[in-house]
This record gives C-alpha cells, structure tokens and sequence, in this order.
C-alpha cells in the first residue's frame, strides 16, 4: 500500500517523547507500506538538537530518506517571529477554531500537499495529530487515519482544572471546550481513530461514540534501551525529559522544590540528574548551589544516564497520552518511582513493576527504600523490562499499524 504520512514534526533524532513515536512507527511501517512524509519544521526541537535548524534538516532528510519513498519539510507560519506563537495565541481568542489547530494552518503545506496529491496516488492518509486535521478536505475519497498521541480536549481541561494562575486557567478552558467543539465536528470524517492507550480510547469515545478506534500503544526500542547492571551507581536518581514542556517542567519543580529537601534530610549524599532541553532558571539556580542537583540539559544519548541511576522518578500529574521517558526506563530494567498519572496507559501493577506515589512523602519514602534494598529494585527493573518486551516493544507495535492500514 501507499501511504501518505502527514506530520507536525520532523520525526528525527528519535530522542524523547513524540518523536519516538513518529520516527519508529513510520519505519516499522515501512517495512511493509511505501511511505510519503510531509512534515512541518518545529524550529525549537532543531535548535535544540542541533547546531543550526539546517544542519537538523538535511541531516532529518538523509536519515529519513533511508525509508520513506519521498519527504517534504515545510516551515511554520507562526514560528517565522519570536512573538508568533504567543501573537497566534492572542489571536486564537477570538476564533471559532482553537489555537491547538491555527498553530499549523499553513498556504505553503496546503499547496505542498496539493502538489503531491496531484502526482500520486495514496491508498491511506495519516495524519499524525489533530492539529493536521484542518487538511481533511484535500482528500474527499481516500481513507483517513487520525492519530491521538493525547486526547487533547481532555489534557487541557486537565490543564485548566490544575492551573492556578487564573488568566491562565480561563483560557485553558477555553481552548479545552474549543477543542472538544472541533473534535466532535472534525473526528467523524476520519475512517479510523488511533489512540496511545484504552484509557484514550475511553475518552475519544466519550466524545462520539460512533468513532472506530483502535489502540496502537506508545513503544520502545527494548534493543536500543537494555539493561545494563553494571553501570549502576550508588543513591543516583534521574529524569529525562524535554523542559520546556509543561507536565514535565511543573514535576520537576515540585521535586525540587518539596521532595529534594526531604530526600536530603536522609540521604545528604543522594545525587539527582535531571536530563532534558530548555530548563527552568530555578532547577538551574538549584544546581549552581547544591553540586548533587545535576542539571545536564539536552544529552544526545540518554542512556549513560538511566544505567547510572538507581531509580527513575517521575512525579508528572498532568498533560495526557502515555510517557514514553517512562517506556525507555523500563525497558532499561530500572525501578521508577512515578505519579499514577505518569504511566496512564501502561499496564503497570503498583508495588510489582512500579512504585506509585503522590505527595512529597510518599515519593521521599519510596525513593529511599528502593535506595536501601536492591533486592526490590531488582525486581521492579526486572518485571519492567518484561512488560515493555511483551507489551510494548516497537516492532511488533509498528506490525500492528501496518496490519491496521489493510483493513480499512
């Protein structure tokens, strides 16, 4: 089959989060369907990955090139300004249709497409995220599939529920019940729904119970991150995720802020690395004044980090879909210690391959006695890796998409 794959990222490096997702799902569907990538340009992820947004590309289209048949970068409107996206926002105010779509509403991808369309002939259309949705109509008899990496109407209502700043939480909601609107007008025209996780599943059905859904899980290359026993140091902790992100930018103020100190108290020469692009002035304050919080920023391979550790924490209480930092750990044998939020969507069992905290207390408590017992840490980071080698290993995920595709 002939696949068009519509994107709202260049998925390359595969390093953290959604561009693992996208990068492995479309070269494991490669491997059975000829692939066409159309992708936007998200000039923040380039800059922070490499020297220049050119370097990140050219090197994106060789790589890529290795698998799809053909590949289009375009630019995004909004990203041409320093002020683009916070101007869009302002704007998105007084629109029918929410910011999370007016972010990629492009003339040069409409004609990009167009031309591409023109030419060839596709047997399925993926659009890679709801945002990609307000190019639906260029293709009025091909069938269309949708991915939800989250079901974004229902994380920014999750966003609002938790946002204190109150300017702030009125336009989450506002965008949240915008984007709930344009899910219900847009999702039925698409053939087929796929979600990270049952749990999304629920909750796109929520929102139009005549939707075909189907869950293509968030995955992990089980042969890129394997257990490597002895790296492990002594009382190290890790995080690895990008930090301008805000899930990931709120839990790692929390634990600066609320659990380090209790950590500290017991433990004075416990060792926290967190790993992850664009962090915050106060985890970087911190660093400069306690030589054991490591801030480390961007690493090109985060796995140097996650064999040192000795326990993985992830107090994230927010955003939505499934964490794949947490899919990377696992598969890397190690005992996390995380927010039941954080693995939403794994099928995690509390106390036989995770450890489940929600209050500082609870986290300090946990972290400590995996710290003292490595028999438990052991059994955690074993029970982890053969659930994601099971359940969630890429491959056999990627199979799963490309088997989809035939049958609709």
């Amino acid at each position: 089959m002939k696949i068009l794959w519509l994107s709202h990222l260049v998925p390359y490096p595969p390093k953290g989060g959604v561009l693992q997702r996208s990068y492995n799902l479309i070269k494991e569907v490669s491997r059975y369907h000829d692939v066409t990538l159309i992708a936007f340009i998200q000039t923040s992820l380039m800059r922070a990955m490499f020297d220049s947004v050119e370097e990140g590309i050219e090197e994106a289209k060789v790589h890529l090139g290795g698998f799809c048949k053909r590949i289009e970068f375009v630019g995004i409107p909004c990203d041409s300004s320093i002020l683009g996206k916070r101007a869009l926002a302002f704007k998105s105010i007084f629109t029918v249709d929410p910011y999370t779509i007016n972010w990629l509403k492009s003339d040069e991808m409409r004609a990009v497409i167009e031309k591409i369309a023109r030419n060839h002939q596709f047997d399925i259309v993926h659009f890679d995220t709801i945002s990609l949705a307000a190019y639906i109509l260029l293709f009025p008899g091909s069938p269309k599939v949708l991915d939800h990496h989250n079901i974004e109407s229902h994380m920014m209502l999750r966003r609002a529920r938790q946002e204190t700043n109150k300017l702030k939480k009125v336009y989450y909601f506002m965008e949240g019940k915008k984007l709930q609107r344009y899910e219900k007008l847009i999702c039925r025209g698409f053939d087929l729904h796929i979600t990270c996780s049952s749990i999304d599943s629920q909750r796109l059905i929520g929102i139009d119970q005549g939707l075909r859904v189907e869950e293509i899980p968030n995955g992990v290359d089980v042969a890129y991150f394997c257990p490597m026993p002895d790296n492990e140091l002594s009382k190290q902790l890790v995080f690895a995720g990008g930090l301008d992100w805000y899930p990931n930018a709120d839990a790692m103020s929390m634990f600066a802020n609320k659990i380090w100190p209790l950590l500290k108290m017991q433990e004075p020469d416990i060792v926290m690395n967190v790993i992850g692009k664009n962090p915050a002035e106060e985890l970087i304050s911190l660093a400069r004044q306690d030589s054991n919080f490591r801030v480390h920023g961007f690493v090109d391979d985060v796995r140097e980090y996650l064999s040192k550790a000795s326990v993985y924490v992830c107090p994230i209480s927010d955003g939505g879909g499934t964490k794949l930092k947490l899919l990377d750990a696992f598969s890397m044998g190690k005992a996390v210690v995380a927010h039941p939020i954080a693995s939403e969507g794994i099928e995690v069992v509390d106390g036989y391959n995770i450890l489940f905290a929600t209050t500082p207390d609870e986290y300090a408590d946990g972290i400590i006695n995996l710290l003292n017992n490595k028999s438990l840490r052991d059994m955690l980071g074993r029970n982890a890796r053969n659930l994601v080698v099971e359940k969630y290993a890429f491959k056999n995920i990627g199979k799963k998409l490309a088997g989809l595709y035939s049958c609709i």
